[in-house]
């Protein structure tokens, strides 16, 4: 093997830093969604259950690459016709896009039941506590509900991440160039497969190592004021 990667060692790094922009931004999206779903399904309002379990139910349902697959095709057949209907030349989703939709959806699935767990296991004296001294729902969800929920839910939502992680390997499929894509061009160019293979292995290890060093700091740093109350 090369010291340079057979010249591929930039395309390697070029798709490390996108499959690290990709997992972040489908992060982002995801914990939204996971927290509007565990809002929903621990709503008292039984339409609002219905759509919140509906989501996580249908999503987590249907294998990651297939929503991949969905999103990407299916978005860009709606955005052909709104394109003809406009009068426009094109309009075109790209593949980040669509790899951050998909995988942001596929992790708020997942994240909603996260959450759910979560809010279920702050005792409900706390709420009350917050209703005796006369806070607003909102200011109780805020001040009290989610510094707790936070902390409950973190080392789930750190597994999840990591899961994440791996995943952004399926946007490859639709032509995104992040590690695995990267990773099969320079295999065709060089007809090298266990090298390269080896090296996108080395790379996703190596992110897992840094989300689970970054992941620790934060659960150490969500519980410090439970640790000090519990000892």
């Amino acid at each position: 093997m090369n010291f340079d990667l057979y010249g591929f060692g930039p395309a390697l790094a070029a798709g490390t830093l996108m499959t690290i922009k990709l997992a972040l931004s489908a992060l982002v999206l995801g914990l939204v969604l996971g927290l509007l779903g565990a809002l929903a399904k621990t709503s008292p309002y039984k339409p609002v259950q219905w759509l919140g379990g509906t989501y996580s139910t249908i999503v987590r349902g249907i294998p990651e690459l297939l929503w991949v697959l969905l999103i990407y095709f299916g978005t860009v057949n709606m955005m052909r016709t709104l394109a003809d209907v406009l009068g426009l030349e094109s309009l075109e989703l790209s593949p980040f896009a669509a790899g951050v939709i998909a995988l942001g959806i596929c992790f708020g699935a997942y994240a909603t039941e996260v959450f759910r767990g979560a809010i279920l296991a702050i005792p409900k004296g706390h709420r009350e506590a917050g209703q005796a001294l006369g806070m607003s729902k909102a200011r109780i969800f805020w001040r009290l509900i989610l510094p707790q929920m936070w902390r409950i839910a973190l080392p789930g939502l750190g597994n999840l991440f990591m899961i994440l992680m791996k995943d952004t390997a399926l946007v490859s499929v639709i032509g995104l160039n992040e590690i695995m894509r990267r990773s099969q061009i320079a295999v065709t160019a060089s007809k090298e497969p266990f090298t390269f293979f080896l090296v996108a292995a080395f790379i996703y290890l190596g992110l897992t190592i840094i989300a689970m060093t970054g992941m620790y700091f934060l659960e150490k740093r969500a519980g410090r004021g439970f640790s000090r109350s519990a000892a």
